[in-house]
């Protein structure tokens, strides 16, 4: 389960994608911009065993949240969410 209080610095998507896995899910955070101007945290998962790009996309899970620490701590619970739905 990942820690949402010590998760991620944000400061780290401002410059590069940020990558990890759990326990057979793989997952990338990076920052992105809304369709009016607006920054994004988004967040994909998939399964494992293979990296994001030799991934079909028919198998991965997008979603996005604010980019702030709100958004942070969404996307941590929503991460573990994704974790437990895959465990079954």
């Amino acid at each position: 389960m990942i820690d949402r209080e010590n998760f991620l610095n944000l400061n780290i998507l401002k410059k590069e994608d940020y990558t990890g896995s759990m326990d057979g899910m793989r997952y990338r955070l990076n920052k992105v911009e809304g369709e009016e101007g607006e920054v994004k945290l988004r967040v994909t998962v998939w399964p494992e065993p293979f990296c994001f790009d030799k991934t079909p996309e028919d198998k991965k899970t997008v979603k996005e949240f604010g980019f702030g620490e709100e958004g942070k701590m969404e996307a941590a619970d929503w991460l573990n969410a994704q974790w437990k739905e895959m465990k079954k």
